[in-house]
């Protein structure tokens, strides 16, 4: 556990939350420290919030472990067109640390974040970058020239019943505009399908992208087994991209 107890702040910021926190995203900063982001809110609420936690090691047994809190560092409520959750952080080729994050109202949004404190930089009003009726869980990959947008579009966490598909599109920096292999605007609904449920694997969501020590590149991404009563599970699967520069997930026999 990163907190033995909620921060203090959570029960003023986003006082329907009762400890459930999700969707973290982890990074080091160029000081060596790591920074963690994860989402505090309800479900299918916009009073919510995305805050940070730091720590100068991951190995628990080090006696410099710990958790510390560093606070909201973006947060939205019903005055708002978007929902503070999901976030996803990505350096640029300049090194500046952005978060990419959102879950339907306006879509997907971008702000930059100050790579020494981790925090937001400026009070800027978000760029968008992506909308459909049903959108989230974004992550930001580069590859060659281009940065790659990967969203989900559907709904999750309804067991067998979810509609989650991985989405992606690209762009020639870092904040936007990203368009899909049909040239669409992510903005304004576009697109291209990278995995969707197959079989008994549903709801495929929230990419993520590494790199093993062989330097193959590996797709993760959560889903619901239906041949295992409908439990959540991680799905892992090798990154190819094809000969345009798209990326596609294959498939494991």
């Amino acid at each position: 556990h990163v907190f033995a107890r909620s921060p203090d702040w959570v029960a003023t910021a986003v006082p329907g939350n009762r400890g459930h926190f999700w969707a973290p995203d982890i990074v080091r900063a160029k000081d060596g420290r790591w920074l963690m982001y994860y989402s505090v809110s309800t479900f299918g609420k916009q009073t919510s919030a995305i805050a940070l936690a730091t720590n100068t090691t991951l190995d628990a047994s080090n006696p410099e472990y710990a958790w510390k809190d560093a606070g909201i560092v973006v947060k939205s409520s019903p005055d708002e067109n978007f929902n503070a959750i999901d976030p996803a952080i990505t350096y640029d080729a300049d090194g500046r640390l952005w978060m990419s994050f959102g879950s339907f109202w306006d879509g997907i949004k971008l702000i930059e974040l100050d790579a020494a404190t981790g925090l937001r930089k400026g009070a800027d009003a978000p760029i968008a970058l992506a909308r459909n009726h049903e959108i989230e869980a974004p992550s930001i990959y580069q590859h060659g020239k281009h940065y790659y947008l990967f969203v989900n579009w559907g709904k999750c966490c309804v067991g067998v019943k979810s509609t989650y598909e991985i989405r992606v599109g690209r762009a020639v920096q870092v904040t936007g505009p990203y368009f899909d292999r049909d040239g669409k605007d992510l903005a304004s609904n576009g697109g291209t399908l990278l995995l969707a449920g197959d079989g008994a694997m549903i709801g495929p969501g929230h990419a993520g992208i590494v790199t093993d020590a062989a330097g193959r590149q590996q797709l993760s991404f959560h889903f619901y087994n239906a041949t295992n009563d409908g439990k959540p599970m991680l799905g892992i699967r090798p990154l190819a991209w094809d000969a345009e520069g798209w990326p596609v997930a294959v498939h494991r026999e």
